[in-house]
């Protein structure tokens, strides 16, 4: 009896003690808490870094071929900062891209090289929200490196036996070549029409044309290959970049992070270093 009822107070003082000690812990909490609010802020960026760790899965994003090296840069960064994340493109035409959107294909965001071929989303209720404009670019000629025939207007494309190449009249950087041309009243038989910027690029880095009408952009990421000229009547058909969060995106929260790291600072000075404009 006396050692049960021994053991009976110690018990209350082992309760009482750890009572104590949570009361304590708890105390502690709270002051940390207050001191981290007052700390300039340094509470939200921890509510932020808690945030940023939660995201995790697949973005899957379907982009302009223009925006190929930027984006790629960008979907590096954003894996870096969200751990556990993982941002897969598809680069294409805008117009194949809007369509296999609206024919449903699995996709949670939509990067467009115009108002036009995001309009086709929209208008199919495929978009979340409305489209925001991030970026825009402008057309430049790319010819062969050193120039060697001398082209230095839109109007030299129409020389005689010179082989140019254009995006297709339905994707954005061929509409915008169209816009161009009609700008100067000057008629153009391209060798062929491509159905995206990056084909078209491609037939001058591999000498199969003598030049093709792209966006700066893609001129300034093939370097040496090719050879820039820029041309006054590019300044009539600047195109607008708009991206949206899919209506049936299967991973929205990152989805929604990925659109905000590309209209962030961090995200204007990736794509404005590769010769975007500014929205």
């Amino acid at each position: 009896m006396i050692r049960t009822a021994r053991r009976s107070r110690r018990s209350r003082r082992t309760l009482q003690a750890a009572g104590a000690g949570a009361a304590a812990v708890l105390a502690l909490s709270a002051c940390s808490s207050s001191g981290s609010d007052s700390a300039s802020g340094k509470s939200g960026s921890s509510a932020s870094a808690s945030s940023s760790d939660e995201l995790s899965g697949t973005v899957t994003v379907f982009a302009a071929a223009s925006l190929k090296e930027s984006f790629t840069t960008l979907g590096e960064e954003f894996e870096k900062e969200h751990p556990g994340t993982k941002v897969t493109f598809s680069f294409g035409g805008s117009d194949s891209l809007a369509a296999s959107v609206t024919g449903g294909a699995p996709a949670d965001v939509f990067a467009s090289a115009s108002p036009r071929t995001m309009k086709i989303v929209t208008d199919a209720g495929d978009a979340e929200g409305t489209p925001a404009v991030f970026a825009r670019n402008q057309l430049e000629i790319a010819t062969l490196p050193g120039n060697p025939d001398k082209v230095s207007s839109l109007r030299d494309l129409t020389k005689s036996g010179l082989k140019v190449v254009l995006c297709d009249k339905e994707v954005p950087c061929g509409a915008a070549a169209q816009k161009a041309l009609e700008a100067s009243k000057l008629q153009l038989t391209p060798v062929s029409y491509e159905q995206d910027v990056k084909a078209a690029l491609t037939k001058v880095e591999l000498k199969e044309a003598d030049a093709a009408v792209v966006y700066k952009t893609d001129v300034h990421a093939a370097g040496d290959k090719v050879e820039g000229v820029e041309f006054p009547e590019s300044a009539d058909a600047v195109n607008d970049y708009p991206i949206t969060l899919l209506k049936d995106a299967q991973n929205v929260e990152a989805a929604k992070a990925f659109i905000a790291l590309v209209r962030s600072a961090e995200g204007q000075k990736v794509l404005t270093e590769a010769g975007f404009l500014k929205p």
